[in-house]
């Protein structure tokens, strides 16, 4: 009996996860992911030396996430305006040749962090309203041309 209601915890938890999942907008999940690495990073550097293998799977993992960007402002139906996705595009080759550098101790981790953070800023603003006095609002946005990262 215990494992049945076990069971019946464990399937409620699951379909709340997925329905939780589905409601969340392609911003709220970049938000999350380049957070979520960026953390990663982070955590990894300030724990020393013997973390290093940790640190360097936090950067293959943020090189992944800023590809998988790249690729998405560079398709012809991505809607953000041109400047933008040239910007996120350099900004994936920077990201590339500064974690190169990083790896091999010719340069600091500071400016990848600072990369990713000021990305999660942007995501984390709401544009201001035509009509309304409030500056930006600290609540996420509830939509983006970008594809979520997968």
């Amino acid at each position: 009996m215990k494992g049945l209601v076990m069971n019946a915890h464990l399937m409620a938890r699951r379909a709340y996860a997925q329905s939780n999942t589905s409601t969340r907008t392609d911003r709220a999940i970049e938000y999350d992911l380049i957070a979520r690495v960026t953390h990663r990073i982070k955590s990894a550097a300030e724990a020393g030396p013997r973390s290093y293998p940790a640190l360097v799977a936090a950067l293959h993992d943020n090189r992944k996430l800023w590809t998988t960007l790249a690729v998405d402002v560079a398709d012809q139906g991505n809607k953000l305006p041109q400047e933008l996705r040239a910007q996120i595009f350099y900004l994936c080759e920077f990201v590339q040749h500064h974690t190169a550098k990083v790896l091999s101790r010719k340069a600091k981790l500071a400016p990848l962090i600072e990369v990713n953070r000021a990305i999660l800023a942007g995501l984390n603003t709401r544009p201001v309203p035509a009509a309304g006095p409030s500056a930006q609002s600290a609540a996420r946005p509830e939509t983006t041309s970008m594809v979520p990262l997968r």
